[in-house]
């Protein structure tokens, strides 16, 4: 899995690609956590190139959503695979995050 993280404007946008499972699930969550502990609680995570996610790659959104959350914030998700977005509606997922067909939505939805 390749993580890589650019901003846009107060957005930070959280590019995956790869598989998200239980080999790289603690360095995302790790990412996610050093993003919000510096103060960037308006994310979205890109998935556009993502080919997989496990439970653990479940638990590292939701953990990082609920963090956001805690701070007036939100983790938006974008470009959702039908592979991915298959899991997420199987765990329910979907009603829990906002998520986008694009990244420019995902980060204009935060803006408002």
């Amino acid at each position: 899995m390749e993580i890589s993280i650019r901003a846009v404007d107060r957005v930070k946008i959280v590019s995956l690609s790869g598989r998200l499972d239980s080999s790289v699930a603690d360095t995302l969550m790790d990412q996610f956590k050093s993003l919000v502990e510096s103060g960037q609680v308006q994310l979205v995570c890109n998935m556009a190139n993502a080919e997989y996610i496990s439970s653990s790659g479940l638990r590292a959104l939701l953990g990082t959503l609920k963090k956001t959350r805690t701070q007036q914030g939100d983790l938006r998700l974008a470009c959702l695979p039908s592979c991915v977005k298959e899991v997420l509606d199987m765990a329910g997922f979907t009603q829990l995050f906002k998520i986008f067909p694009t990244e420019e939505e995902a980060i204009n939805s935060l803006k408002q």
